[in-house]
């Protein structure tokens, strides 16, 4: 992590959940070389903390409005965040 590094929390809608959605959400954080974590959440939607570089987080953003096979992906909302400490790994939550 870099002192250039952002943090983005997403929430993710539509059919999201019971597809590997959250296996695929770590799987690729991780070969972007993106930091957070990645739950599902009670409304069936998926959330997640994403830091990084800036460019890695933009292409996740734009993985995540695909999703993986068998999902389907109505919106993707996203908003800037400050952390105090920046994660060290990608896990799954929740």
């Amino acid at each position: 992590m870099s002192a250039d590094d952002e943090a983005v929390r997403v929430r993710v809608s539509g059919r999201v959940q019971g597809v590997g959605f959250r296996m695929w959400a770590r799987d690729e954080a991780l070969r972007l070389g993106l930091t957070g974590w990645v739950r599902n959440e009670a409304d069936g939607s998926v959330a997640a903390l994403i830091a990084g570089p800036d460019t890695a987080i933009s292409t996740m953003i734009e993985r995540f409005s695909r999703g993986p096979s068998g999902a389907s992906v109505s919106a993707v909302e996203t908003k800037a965040t400050q952390l105090a400490e920046m994660p060290t790994d990608f896990r799954i939550t929740g």
